[in-house]
């Protein structure tokens, strides 16, 4: 008998209690369910709703329990249907009547939404600990290559010379918004459901805030309905981790082109590539192609649990059962991913030459020729379009605008006179941005300090 089957005459089909259990899936939840029902248990004895010592006996039988789960004694039954039910289930088998004394007062309902809850607030401290290991190999990286020139692009083209520092930086500051993302979307997950019931609380004298201290929630929810349908942390959770697979697949896919024969600013280790069947001279950049097919998985997940909450009126439906699938696919998708994202930048070898040379084709010191023009008191569009035309020439005679004689810059404007050489250099192009935010080593260095201090201030 089903511990719901008081009103059914019938038993339901074998096929029926596989297409209706989750215990698959939501078995890795069974420490909290676990927790969740020992607070249950001792509130209930503390307002007197069961006697102390029926509590105290619960919850030292959930702790036994608790114990053999963890160390592998206990196997799940697809007929308990969940975690929830199966833990209920073996409660009753070792102690009798008093184990059918703890579900007093709560249904499945709010005990599912609190241990979805438990769950995501251990899992998003786990996440935010990955993403602080990446911050500090990329501040790292940066502080290694302060001085290493690459090409900045715009299109996928040749725009204006940056360093490496400016490049793996600007990762910093989307790794530290998804960071605090996780920061606040653990604020949303930290509210209390327990005590809501079905959906209309309960006529016992429950000491909702007794359970919430005891559980270290924030804050307890404050609307029954609410409680036992809102999936938004959820939602929330996967959109966070949807955003950082988008930030690794960009990283990824600029490792890849970098990796390649016809850029070769970097080359990755042996532990993360692989080789061709057939062609022996391969080195694949599978790990970053994998974890860029793997962002369209999140992404699948995110999709997929917006869709499933899309029609639901209030307050539970069974629909709900499949928000821990896509939850759990992305957690384990995103902590699969980003500790091979984060050793495989530790361990790539970087081409400060390649770099170099790079960033000296494609006239990406143009915008600072036309700049220098305007500082010797021309307007710029009109220095832009001077320069435009010396560009055309420089193409047109296969040169660069270093390459051209003071006298083939005078065809174009008097202006020019050799002081221009010193602006156009690759070097004065980086050092000249002293802006915030710029690619200077002045303002680099000073975020890397500023950003060793915030990485170190993390939980």
């Amino acid at each position: 008998m089903k511990l719901w089957g008081g009103r059914f005459t019938q038993s339901t089909d074998s096929f029926t209690d596989h297409f209706h259990s989750s215990i698959s899936f939501d078995k890795r939840m069974y420490k909290q369910d676990i927790l969740g029902s020992i607070a249950h248990a001792d509130m209930l004895g503390e307002q007197g709703i069961i006697s102390k010592d029926d509590s105290e006996l619960i919850k030292k039988t959930l702790n036994e329990i608790l114990l053999d789960i963890s160390e592998g004694k206990i196997s799940f039954d697809e007929k308990a249907e969940d975690i929830h039910m199966n833990i209920e289930t073996i409660l009753i088998e070792r102690i009798g009547d008093v184990g059918k004394r703890l579900h007093t007062g709560r249904s499945r309902n709010d005990q599912v939404a609190l241990d979805l809850r438990m769950y995501l607030k251990d899992e998003i401290k786990e996440v935010k600990n990955l993403v602080k290991n990446l911050l500090e190999i990329l501040n790292k990286t940066a502080k290694e290559n302060v001085d290493t020139i690459m090409p900045g692009y715009t299109h996928l083209q040749n725009a204006q010379p940056v360093t490496l520092a400016h490049h793996l930086l600007a990762y910093v500051e989307m790794f530290k918004r998804d960071y605090d993302r996780l920061s606040d979307c653990f604020k949303r997950t930290n509210v209390m459901p327990l005590g809501a019931g079905a959906l209309a609380s309960t006529t016992y004298p429950l000491n909702r805030e007794t359970v919430c201290e005891f559980l270290e929630f924030d804050s307890i929810t404050l609307n029954s309905m609410d409680s036992v349908s809102d999936r938004d942390f959820a939602a929330e959770f996967i959109y966070c981790l949807s955003m950082i697979m988008m930030h690794l697949s960009r990283f990824c896919e600029e490792i890849i082109l970098w990796s390649n024969q016809q850029f070769k600013f970097i080359e990755l280790s042996d532990a993360y590539s692989t080789g061709s069947s057939i062609m022996p001279q391969k080195k694949n950049p599978d790990m970053a192609e994998l974890i860029r097919g793997k962002t369209g998985r999140v992404y699948g997940d995110l999709m997929g649990f917006l869709t499933v909450m899309k029609g639901l009126p209030l307050a539970y439906n069974k629909d709900m059962q499949e928000d821990k699938e896509s939850v759990f696919d992305a957690l384990d998708t995103v902590k699969m991913c980003m500790p091979v994202f984060t050793a495989m930048l530790d361990t790539m070898k970087i081409n400060k030459t390649n770099m170099y040379n790079a960033a000296k084709g494609g006239f990406m010191n143009a915008t600072d020729a036309a700049d220098w023009l305007v500082k010797q008191g021309m307007p710029f569009r009109d220095a832009h379009n001077v320069i435009g035309q010396i560009v055309l020439y420089c193409i047109e005679n296969n040169k660069s605008l270093e390459d051209l004689s003071i006298n083939e810059l005078k065809k174009f404007s008097d202006v020019f006179n050799d002081n221009v050489y010193k602006a156009i250099t690759l070097e004065k192009c980086v050092e000249a941005r002293k802006v915030d935010g710029g690619p200077s080593k002045w303002y680099i260095e000073k975020l890397i300090g500023f950003n060793e201090e915030f990485i170190g201030g993390l939980e």
